[in-house]
């Protein structure tokens, strides 16, 4: 749980820090999009994007078109497919995601008092954890045999 929470609280601290900026708000689904083209090999296609992230054909084009109005990426006909629309990266886009990757890195430097605080914080809870399974298998084998019906016309 520790663990989960310091991971949602890293998360904040970037988002955060991005929201108070001058630049652009992306949404979940814009910001998955643009990692997807940026952090994978290329080709891009809406359909290979759709795909890949489980969500529809027009719900990629409403994010590309916000990604391309800013723009962070470019799109283009396939040259060997006309039917296949292609997304580029942009010089603009790999600033913001460098950028966006500060803010990251500045919300995760962690001191070593930080990492030990954690660490122990996990500890703690591997001892509860621990404690109440050993509580329930007590509890359970403490329990009383359930009545049989001879015992019940005894």
């Amino acid at each position: 749980m520790a663990r989960n929470l310091k991971a949602l609280g890293l998360w904040r601290a970037a988002l955060i820090d991005s929201v108070r900026q001058a630049g652009p708000d992306l949404s979940a689904r814009q910001m998955a999009i643009l990692l997807q083209v940026y952090l994978t090999d290329p080709p891009h296609t809406v359909r290979g994007l759709a795909a890949i992230l489980n969500i529809s054909k027009p719900a990629v084009t409403r994010a590309l078109d916000r990604l391309s109005v800013l723009g962070f990426v470019k799109r283009k006909r396939d040259a060997e497919d006309k039917r296949n629309v292609l997304v580029q990266r942009t010089v603009k886009g790999s600033v913001f995601l460098s950028d966006f990757a500060e803010l990251v890195i500045r919300a995760g430097a962690v001191t070593p008092d930080d990492l030990a605080t954690v660490r122990a914080e996990e500890e703690m809870a591997a001892a509860a954890k621990a404690r109440l399974e050993a509580e329930m298998r007590t509890s359970t084998a403490d329990a009383p045999a359930p009545a049989t019906p001879a015992d019940a016309s005894a």
